[in-house]
């Protein structure tokens, strides 16, 4: 089992910042592209971001978009999200996870899953 610890969240006024961490098992970066989701309450979880174990490439929901950057610390197994300029909309539970490779974690298709970090914006 792969293990994910996000870390991170709290409560924030819009627009303001606040970054995520994710905490993943060594070699993980390696054998799996890994990224964020997002589970708000009363809707469906989504993806929000995810990067590439292969050439590092990323991906971005059309709404965190220049808003949200996903990087990785690999020396370090920590992976991040930087998120600016925050709305109440971006109010909810962030998980991190992983998947084979960025194209099918961005379609939703995770391997693993980490406990998520709640995250609160206040208008």
């Amino acid at each position: 089992e792969v293990q994910l610890q996000a870390s991170g969240g709290g409560f924030v006024q819009a627009g303001g910042s606040r970054r995520l961490s994710c905490a993943a098992a060594p070699g993980i970066f390696d054998d799996y592209a890994i990224g964020w989701f997002r589970q708000a309450p009363g809707k469906e979880r989504e993806g929000v971001s995810c990067i590439s174990n292969s050439d590092g490439t990323t991906v971005y929901q059309d709404s965190v978009k220049g808003r949200f950057t996903i990087s990785r610390a690999s020396a370090e197994n920590t992976m991040y999200l930087q998120m600016n300029s925050l709305k109440p909309e971006d109010t909810a539970v962030y998980y991190c996870a992983v998947g084979a490779n960025r194209q099918s974690l961005s379609r939703g298709s995770v391997e693993f899953w980490g406990k998520g970090t709640q995250v609160t914006v206040s208008s």
